[in-house]
């Protein structure tokens, strides 16, 4: 059986909850499809950055940051009673743009891979 860490059962709760408190209790979708990505926890379980990622443009995107940011202190209350630990972390909020930049190295090789067939023409 393999033991894991409290702070990464934590983050996975926290990733859970906060996601059902942004589907069902924020309107912040209104702006954008919010994905909650990954949720990284301190050893201490003091500390909780969140990322999230948004389909939309710029302008949804910002949307959705202004929104959570003014919504962090109903999210951690909601926290507290929903889930059962001593302390409820703080909580940042941090965009993840690492499926844009997925997207951007596969466009990358695409292009090399048609440049490599050009040149074998």
């Amino acid at each position: 059986m393999k033991h894991y860490k409290r702070s990464d059962r934590v983050a996975a709760l926290l990733k859970e909850e906060i996601s059902r408190i942004i589907l069902q209790e924020l309107h912040v979708t209104q702006s954008g499809f919010i994905t909650i990505t990954k949720v990284r926890v301190s050893e201490d379980v003091r500390h909780a950055k969140i990322y999230y990622s948004v389909l939309g443009d710029t302008e949804k995107r910002d949307k959705v940051k202004e929104a959570l940011e003014k919504a962090k202190g109903f999210i951690r209350g909601e926290l507290g009673h929903r889930i059962k630990i001593r302390f409820v972390p703080t909580i940042d909020f941090f965009y993840d743009d690492s499926a844009e930049y997925a997207e951007h190295i596969e466009l990358l090789l695409h292009r090399i891979k048609q440049e490599d067939s050009t040149k074998e023409i």
